[in-house]
Parts: C-alpha cells; sequence; structure tokens
C-alpha cells in the first residue's frame, strides 16, 4: 500500500484545495439581469399608447449602472433612449432621443420601463432594453420585446368556454336537485318511521289495559261472599 508523503503537499496547498471544494459547493452568485417580464410580446392597436416594461437586478449591486432601449429597425438598432443610475437608491439620469418616448421607471424598484406613445405600424417590431454595470467589471445584459400593431383587436371566440360552462353549471345544478330529493325522501321516509313505532306503542299499551281489566272482573266474579 502506497504511503502518504507529508512533504508532497504544503500548508498553503492545502488550504487552497480546501478553498476551492469549499466554494465549488455555494451557489452561483447572479450578476446583473435585466428581464422584460414573462409575456416577451405584445399586440396593441394602432394609435395606442404602449408600454415597454423593462427591470434590472443585481446581488452584487450597482454604481453607475448604464441603461438604453433600442428599436431593431431591420437590423440596424435606433437608441430610443438611455440614462445612468448613479447608485441603489438614486433617481436616474435618462436622456430621451424619441418624440414619443416617456421614460416611466422608478430606481426603488429596478425599473426602467418607458411609454411609447400613438404607435404606427411603423413602430412594430423588437424593442431591446440593455444595461451595464461598471460595479461588476462592465458586465452586461440585455433582453427583447416584441410589438406587433393591429388595426383592431382580434376577438376571442369563447364558444367552447361557455359550453364548458353551461355543462358544468347543468351538473352542478343536477347535483344540488337530487342532493334536495335525497333529504326530503330520508325526512319523510324518518316521519312515516315515528308513527308507526308511536302507532305499535299505542297498540300495545292498549292491549295490556285490556287485559288488566279483564283478569279484574274474572276476579271479582270468583269471590265468595262472606
Amino acid at each position: 500500500m502506497a504511503s502518504l508523503d507529508s512533504t508532497s503537499w504544503s500548508v498553503p496547498g492545502l488550504l487552497l484545495a480546501l478553498l476551492l471544494v469549499f466554494y465549488s459547493d455555494l451557489p452561483h452568485v447572479r450578476g446583473l439581469e435585466v428581464s422584460t417580464g414573462k409575456v416577451s410580446s405584445i399586440e396593441a392597436m394602432n394609435g395606442s399608447t404602449v408600454l415597454l416594461p423593462c427591470t434590472y437586478s443585481s446581488c452584487i449591486g450597482i454604481h453607475k449602472l448604464y441603461f438604453s432601449w433600442h428599436y431593431n429597425n431591420n437590423g440596424s438598432k435606433e437608441k430610443l433612449c438611455d440614462g445612468i443610475v448613479p447608485s441603489e437608491g438614486a433617481e436616474a439620469k435618462v436622456k430621451v432621443k424619441h418624440p414619443r418616448i416617456e421614460f416611466v421607471g422608478a430606481t426603488k424598484g429596478h425599473n426602467i420601463s418607458v411609454l411609447l406613445w400613438n404607435i404606427t405600424f411603423e413602430d412594430e417590431g423588437e424593442y431591446i432594453c440593455f444595461a451595464r454595470n461598471p460595479k461588476e467589471k462592465y458586465r452586461n445584459h440585455s433582453a427583447s420585446y416584441t410589438l406587433y400593431v393591429v388595426d383592431q383587436m382580434r376577438e376571442v371566440d369563447n364558444t367552447l368556454t361557455v359550453i364548458i360552462v353551461s355543462v358544468l353549471g347543468g351538473v352542478i345544478g343536477l347535483v344540488i336537485i337530487v342532493m334536495v330529493i335525497k333529504a326530503l325522501v330520508v325526512q319523510f321516509l324518518l316521519k312515516d318511521d315515528e308513527k308507526n313505532k308511536e302507532c305499535l306503542v299505542n297498540a300495545s299499551g292498549n292491549d295490556n289495559t285490556e287485559n288488566g281489566l279483564t283478569g279484574a272482573k274474572a276476579d271479582n266474579k270468583g269471590t265468595p261472599k262472606a
């Protein structure tokens, strides 16, 4: 059996190995991320106003966070607005570069969303939210949001939903009716059973009374006179 050579591992080397094992078991620290929400697209009517949502997050914290919104115009990016968040809790310094864009974000909620007013069919396409954090060695991240512009909103066919609701309502109503009828029948049977019991008790009492009176008369007749 091979023996462990104590001179092959120095104290600093052992400490380094232990630290590597320890940090390998730690969960990965999440850096800067931006998100446009659970829904990545929206359908809006021509002439309406839409919200382009975006939030950022960082477990490490931020310092002079840079962010921007771009419109992907057939491969070329058109900058809509950009800004800097100096630090956690500080208000963003924003420069709007599009006449129909309004910044509606709030630093308190890590919100860097914008409004696009009076949309037209030319506004349809991909909108990109970008952020860069110098505190994380200028780590950057982006997320996109797609806008579809229509003349009128599509009507949702609710026929199947109405049928399902009607069937369920009918079934529930039938169950309730059956339960009510069952309760009435049980109540009627209980009352009838109570009447039968009262009748049997009364009949038994009458029989005992009649038998007692007959016996008394027979005894009186058989008694000799003094």
